[in-house]
């Protein structure tokens, strides 16, 4: 990462642990990633982009809501650990794996949804800024973008939770559909086309469309 945490701090973190947050096994996790889950506003997506994917829980979710999925992470073992996780689920050959900073140009422009997890936090605000304003005008299509994020302050991050959902939320082109929010975690959903609901985009009688 060229302007926040290096890749040394999370090559340590894995070094120490196979899953360093926990993701796999603590219920916090698991209701959070239900919860982004259900916020989505499709029931399918054709391409979906995961940065940080860690280990590769979430990333595991979502291919099964997507034909194909490309996922990142600047950790080897993180990425050694989601490839034995699809391989497991039977999921492997709809997720591309690669080595790649968010912050680096992103490996493909057709992506219809985008969702930043445990991620933003890590980038100070002017890399944070000027990557969602290169990269989101790039999509080719409208695309859904998901943001999720620690709320409580750690002391080794350059942003807060609510700091980086609010840069990305001011991101150019992008309307807010949705979301959730409690003391531990604020998930916020955008759309880069329509701002229609959920029940107005799928002909729902009685939905006002906007």
């Amino acid at each position: 990462m060229t302007a926040g945490l290096p890749r040394s701090y999370f090559d340590a973190l894995y070094a120490e642990s196979t899953d360093p947050w926990d993701l796999a096994t603590r219920w916090y996790e698991r209701r959070k990633y239900a919860i982004t889950l259900a916020l989505l506003p499709h029931e399918r997506y054709r391409h979906a982009f995961e940065p940080g994917c860690s280990i590769g829980v979430l990333t595991d979710h979502l291919s099964a809501r997507c034909d194909r999925v490309t996922a990142t992470d600047v950790a080897d073992a993180a990425l050694t650990r989601a490839d034995a996780r699809l391989r497991a689920s039977g999921r492997r050959d709809a997720v591309t794996l690669l080595n790649q900073s968010f912050d680096s140009d992103w490996p493909a422009s057709d992506f219809d949804l985008v969702l930043i997890s445990e991620l933003a936090y890590y980038f100070d605000a002017a890399t944070l800024r000027a990557t969602v304003d290169r990269e989101f005008p790039r999509l080719q299509s409208p695309a859904t973008i998901v943001t999720a994020h620690w709320r409580h302050p750690v002391a080794d991050y350059p942003l807060s939770g609510d700091a980086a959902t609010a840069i990305i939320a001011a991101a150019p082109g992008l309307t807010r559909i949705g979301g959730y929010r409690d003391d531990d975690v604020v998930i916020e959903i955008f759309h880069t086309g329509s701002a229609q609901s959920v029940a107005a985009r799928t002909g729902v009688p009685g939905a006002q469309p906007r």
